[in-house]
C-alpha cells in the first residue's frame, strides 16, 4: 500500500489515495501507521476519495482508531495533495467530511500548494449540538472541575467538539496532566479536545491543544478556530488573530455578516513510501 506523509504545522498524519488504493480496516490500520516506534509515526490516518457531493471525500481516524468528524490541518493537507498529486487543477475546490462540506482556496507557488484557504463554516455554540452536558444555550466561561482544580472553559464545535481553557502561560502548562482528564471528563458525551490558550494581545494568541484519540498534537485547525470563537465570545480579541501553535502560525478569520470561520495556513508533504 503506497502513502503519503503530511503535515500541516507540525500535524501530522498518513495520507491514502483511495482513488489507488483498498483498504479492509482504517481503524486498525491507523492504529498501526501512527505507532511512532513500529509504525510510520502520525497523529493518525486520513483517506482521500471519491464523493457524490463535493470534489473529493476525506475521512479522518485518529491514533487510536477512533474517527473524528473534522481536521482542519488535514484538509489542507487534501488539498495540497490533490493538485500536487495531479488529481485536480482547480484552485477552488470543495471536500466532503464529517462535518459537512467545505471549501477551500489554494495558493500555488512554483507549480505546488504552499498555503491553503478552507471555509471552516459556523461555530457551533448549542451545547446539545457540541455536545457538552450545561445548562443555558451557550458555554461561555462556565466552571469546570478537572484534575483537583477549577477552571473556566469556553465550548465550541467546529464539526467536532472543543473545551477552551485559558491560562498565563502555555510553555510551562502541564497539558500531558490535565489534558486526558479534560478529554474523558463526564460532561463531554462524545469526550473533548481541548485547547490551553495565552493571550497576547487582541490580535494575537498562543495555543496548546490535546486532541481527543492523540494525546498532545502539535497543531489542531479546528481547535484554533474555535479557540479564536472563544477569544471573541469573551471578548478578549478581534475578528482576525494569529496564533501561534507548537507546529508554526495559523491566520483564522471570523466574518459575522456570514457566521463563518476561515482559517489559512501551510500544507507540506514530508515523504511518500510503502506500508508491506
Amino acid at each position: 500500500m503506497k502513502f503519503t506523509k503530511m503535515h500541516g504545522c507540525g500535524n501530522d498524519y498518513v495520507y491514502i489515495n483511495l482513488f489507488e488504493e483498498n483498504i479492509e480496516d482504517a481503524p486498525a490500520l491507523s492504529v498501526k501507521v501512527s505507532d511512532r516506534h513500529f509504525g510510520i509515526g502520525s497523529d493518525g490516518l486520513i483517506t482521500i476519495g471519491p464523493s457524490d457531493v463535493a470534489d473529493f471525500r476525506m475521512r479522518i481516524y485518529n491514533a487510536d482508531g477512533s474517527e473524528a468528524e473534522m481536521c482542519g490541518n488535514g484538509i489542507r493537507c487534501v488539498a495540497k495533495y490533490v493538485y500536487d498529486h495531479k488529481l485536480t487543477d482547480k484552485t477552488e475546490i470543495s471536500v466532503e467530511s464529517g462535518a459537512g462540506i467545505k471549501y477551500l482556496t489554494l495558493f500555488v507557488e512554483n507549480g505546488k500548494v504552499a498555503q491553503v484557504r478552507v471555509d471552516m463554516g459556523e461555530p457551533i455554540l448549542d451545547p446539545k449540538e457540541i455536545p457538552v452536558i450545561a445548562d443555558g444555550d451557550r458555554v461561555v466561561d462556565q466552571p469546570i472541575s478537572v484534575g483537583g482544580r477549577e477552571w473556566r472553559m469556553t465550548c465550541v464545535s467546529m464539526g467536532n467538539p472543543h473545551a477552551v481553557v485559558f491560562v498565563e502561560d502555555v510553555a510551562s502548562f502541564e497539558i500531558e496532566k490535565y489534558g486526558p482528564d479534560f478529554e474523558r471528563h463526564s460532561r463531554f458525551p462524545k469526550r473533548t479536545n481541548t485547547e490551553f490558550v495565552q493571550l497576547i494581545s487582541r490580535e494575537e494568541i498562543a495555543m496548546r491543544v490535546w486532541e481527543r484519540g492523540s494525546n498532545e498534537t502539535w497543531a489542531c485547525g479546528t481547535g484554533t478556530c474555535a479557540c479564536v470563537m472563544a477569544c471573541i465570545l469573551n471578548k478578549y480579541t478581534d475578528n482576525r488573530v494569529l496564533v501561534h501553535l507548537r507546529g508554526g502560525d495559523l491566520t483564522i478569520e471570523y466574518d459575522p455578516d456570514t457566521n463563518h470561520i476561515f482559517m489559512t495556513g501551510p500544507a507540506t508533504e514530508v515523504f511518500q513510501g510503502e506500508w508491506v
